[in-house]
């Protein structure tokens, strides 16, 4: 009796997430262009421009906030200047 292996759904990576929510956009706003290129052409140029965009993203560390210390004044002496004259 073969034994089924429950179907794991996985996550899609930022990046690959990312990739598709601009290709959909793209493809939505530049309907018009794909009557005149044809399915082919268009769907290759979508992808590099996708893929060009998606290259300049980078992930962000995550900032860590450091207390601020408490400033300390410190006495500065006031320095005049005489001059003599000849």
């Amino acid at each position: 009796m073969p034994t089924k292996k429950p179907v794991v759904k996985k996550n899609a990576p930022g990046k690959e997430k990312i990739l598709k929510t601009i290709k959909d956009q793209l493809i939505t706003t530049l309907s018009k262009l794909k009557d005149q290129l044809g399915e082919k052409k268009f769907e290759k140029r979508i992808k590099k421009a996708a893929k060009l965009l998606v290259a300049g993203i980078k992930k962000q560390p995550v900032k860590k906030t450091v207390p601020i210390a408490k400033k300390t004044t410190v006495a500065v002496k006031k320095v005049t200047k005489t001059t003599k004259k000849k």
